[in-house]
């Protein structure tokens, strides 16, 4: 443990950290500045009525309308900042609330590099990212330095590990092992027709289901012995290419590709992106130096918790009752990375709790069909009923708010998902706990 510890400590070459500052920051302004040249912002944060934000995210509401494409305007510049390292403990802290708000402020278009995006920007908050290769250090606001503690480089390989082996062990369910979800995947995928005869073919979509798992559970280990490490790099440019031509993810797959700059010595990484750089000497570093680079034990500590943070959510599906394939609850936060389709409606009944009149609530006046089309999570339904309440009780009016719901898991039949006899407006929500108005699951 002792050896372990000192290890950590251990001074090494800063360019992996720096160069990735860099490549985090381009990519955080291409999704930021792609939000808004893609109409992604206007459809989803500006001609909507409400974003369905994450639960106990209410108050992010004042933020939703043309105000937002200044939003990510800003977030866009705040990126290049990051990218350049100019005031970057600014910038960083900056971009990460701003990423926070525009993640909790909606769950209609959901990613999983969403919540990525986030969990990196909270630990670059505190790392060093701005030490060499940045305004700051040109304009002299910090001195140039040029190693970094190995633990360093360990938090961002421990980050992507969890991603992976959470996403493998995700995939050992029957409709991933005989293929049903890749060949949905790749029927709804678009891509030429010629493409997608081959892709649909029965070899085709199984190849890709077990290559899928093979590749989410072996590319750590694979990048971490250097005999195998050139080869998976080169796998992992392979798969993610492909994805991003094929399923058109945004920017993670080059996301999830940046991170290999970890698993490579650091003087390999700088003698290919900084050729000026001088060569790291440990024997340069005096004491003082070594231990203001360190980061303090309450950073230390906060940055320790948040990762067995990262380690333990994933596990809270196992500690709620039901399927999460069929409930959805602990879905997001758990690395459930695109393993099924999911469709369905919900329609709403409205009863005057003093009169006993019903009425179906016309959910086309308030939602989008992008919206209604999500209507098949807990959370979400959950929601809806909530805004249906409180839109009668502000004129007056106490209801009760029940819903039709029927939902498809990869394009089975629909089967009923709420318990249509529960007044959803009077329930209260508990994120660790199941729903019991959720049907059992019906195959």
């Amino acid at each position: 443990m002792n050896s372990m510890w000192k290890k950590a400590f251990q001074p090494i070459d800063n360019s992996p950290l720096v160069i990735f500052r860099i490549l985090f920051g381009f990519l955080f302004a291409c999704e930021s500045f792609g939000a808004l040249a893609t109409g992604w912002v206007k459809s989803n944060l500006v001609d909507v009525n409400l974003t369905f934000s994450h639960i106990y995210m209410d108050f992010l509401q004042v933020l939703v309308g043309p105000q937002m494409y200044v939003y990510f305007a800003l977030m866009g510049c705040v990126s290049v900042a990051v990218m350049l390292g100019y005031r970057y403990r600014l910038s960083i802290v900056l971009l990460t609330i701003l990423w926070a708000g525009a993640y909790f402020i909606q769950k209609t278009s959901y990613n999983n590099h969403y919540y990525m995006l986030l969990v990196i920007c909270f630990y670059m908050c505190f790392l060093p990212a701005n030490k060499y290769a940045s305004l700051d250090v040109k304009q002299g606001r910090v001195s140039q330095v040029l190693f970094m503690n190995q633990y360093v480089s360990w938090i961002f390989i421990f980050q992507v590990s969890i991603l992976y082996i959470f996403g493998t062990v995700a995939k050992f369910y029957p409709d991933w092992l005989d293929g049903t979800f890749t060949k949905l995947m790749y029927e709804g995928a678009n891509i030429p027709s010629v493409f997608k005869e081959m892709f649909t073919a029965k070899w085709f979509y199984i190849s890709i289901a077990y290559l899928g798992i093979l590749f989410d559970g072996l590319i750590v280990p694979l990048l971490l012995f250097k005999r195998t490490r050139t080869w998976a790099l080169v796998a992992s440019l392979i798969f993610h290419l492909f994805n991003s031509i094929t399923l058109h993810i945004g920017i993670f797959p080059y996301f999830a590709l940046s991170f290999a700059v970890f698993f490579y010595e650091p003087e390999q990484i700088r003698a290919l992106f900084f050729k000026k750089k001088p060569v790291f000497d440990i024997s340069t570093i005096s004491s003082q130096q070594f231990k203001e680079e360190t980061l303090s034990k309450i950073s230390l500590i906060i940055v320790s918790v948040f990762a067995f943070v990262q380690l333990v959510l994933p596990l809270r599906m196992h500690f709620i009752e039901g399927d999460v394939l069929w409930t959805d609850e602990a879905h997001r936060l758990s690395w459930r990375m695109m393993l099924r389709s999911r469709a369905g409606y919900t329609n709403y009944i409205v009863e005057n709790k003093k009169t006993g009149e019903r009425r179906y609530y016309d959910i086309e006046n308030v939602l989008t069909k992008k919206q209604e089309a999500r209507l098949t999570s807990p959370d979400m339904i959950w929601q809806m009923a909530q805004y249906i309440k409180k839109e009668y009780a502000d004129r007056g009016e106490d209801v009760a708010v029940y819903a039709e719901s029927y939902v498809s898991i990869n394009r089975r039949d629909l089967s009923r998902f709420v318990d249509h006899k529960v007044d959803l407006g009077n329930v209260k929500w508990d994120y660790f706990k199941h729903c019991d108005w959720i049907l059992e699951k019906p195959f």
